[in-house]
């Protein structure tokens, strides 16, 4: 605990939106922040200057993917994935949970841990909670996850409600695995869409939430005002003197409206995965660069953005590399999507500190098309 603390500088009175200071071992986290997921010890397309220039402070590393290549044990050899990607700013890693819960036809589940075959070729492998520890400690994250149990959007209350018993027993043997002071453990919220699995996960969870819990299981396939209306009902049974993470969760909107309802950290793949699709966020709402209608269009993507891309290039160009298959193409847009989420998370900081985050919140969602967010 020495090496971490989290404060809460200012709080918005209609909403409970924080603004904070997260304190570790490589660097103060100013929240609510916007993390890039790196899943294999990059984000994809970008080297980390581009991240320094994008003001990232924090980014994700997945344990599941680096579990398989190129192995801890190597990544521990490096010097631990600080080093091992030349990155000098906090690190948090996932525990794999929801890349094996994906694997559904490839994994078995027993309250030891979980059995499942390799992605890339078959091979079989077995984690348990301190199999987990042992991966995360090698990897060497600032912030790690303990090892959890996801449910899919629609799974039945008698699922949910197991993968609950599960999620609170790996907790309990991840806790007294983890040995290592430079690393905070955050223990993870399940229950699915059921308020009293929620609300009794928190009770799980609490016990062993030093400085940091995080929230799984949402944007998994419910709809977001599903996932708003859990958000809303734990707010208040979360702990307010540590952060709150929101796992998995990156779209504009979804931001706006998760620090509304106090979340602090969010972080999300598709910023860079839509970006290789040919597509833009906007403060509007999605642009889909590689459409005709952009053929000779020669206005930057967001003239109100002030990103690289934005500054030097035109849809029309970058439709172009899009559709030549030109790698340039999604780096740019890439960089433009992640400047828009960690750009917007810092106007929403701003806007809590000098308190008028609710009619920032009402002027974005007044300008966001919600028709053109889905993905």
């Amino acid at each position: 605990m020495e090496n971490f603390k989290f404060e809460v500088i200012k709080e918005c009175p209609k909403t409970g939106a924080r603004a904070g200071i997260f304190h570790t071992p490589h660097g103060d986290i100013e929240t609510p922040i916007f993390m890039p997921v790196g899943t294999q010890a990059t984000v994809k397309g970008l080297t980390v200057e581009n991240l320094k220039d994008l003001k990232a402070q924090i980014i994700l590393a997945n344990t599941y993917h680096l579990y398989l290549r190129p192995g801890h044990e190597i990544v521990k050899k490096a010097g631990g994935l600080h080093k091992f990607m030349n990155w000098d700013k906090p690190i948090l890693t996932d525990s794999g949970g929801f890349q094996v819960f994906s694997l559904s036809k490839l994994r078995k589940v027993s309250d030891e841990g979980v059995e499942f075959r390799s992605h890339i070729n078959g091979e079989k492998h077995f984690i348990t909670p301190e199999k987990d520890m042992e991966i995360q400690k090698a990897l060497g994250a600032d912030i790690i996850m303990a090892l959890d149990q996801c449910t899919e959007a629609g799974a039945s209350y008698q699922e949910a409600l197991e993968a609950k018993r599960l999620t609170k027993l790996w907790l309990e043997r991840c806790f007294k695995a983890h040995q290592n002071e430079n690393q905070m453990l955050f223990p993870i919220v399940q229950g699915n869409i059921y308020k009293d699995l929620r609300e009794e996960c928190i009770k799980d969870c609490l016990p062993y939430a030093k400085c940091g819990i995080a929230i799984g299981g949402l944007s998994v396939g419910e709809e977001k005002s599903v996932m708003y209306d859990i958000l809303s009902h734990i707010q208040p049974l979360l702990p307010k003197n540590m952060p709150r993470y929101l796992m998995g969760v990156g779209s504009p909107d979804c931001l706006v409206e998760g620090f509304a309802r106090g979340i602090d950290m969010m972080d999300c793949v598709l910023p860079t995965r839509i970006a290789r699709n040919g597509t833009a966020f906007t403060r509007k709402g999605k642009l889909v660069v590689k459409n005709s209608i952009y053929k000779e269009d020669f206005s930057p993507i967001d003239s109100s953005c002030d990103c690289y891309t934005c500054k030097h290039y035109t849809k029309a160009y970058i439709r172009h590399l899009i559709n030549a298959g030109e790698m340039l193409g999604a780096q740019l847009l890439s960089i433009h999507n992640l400047h828009m989420l960690i750009n917007l998370a810092h106007e929403c900081r701003e806007a809590i500190l000098a308190d008028y985050f609710p009619e920032f919140k009402e002027e974005f969602s007044a300008n966001y098309d919600l028709s053109k967010s889905r993905f």
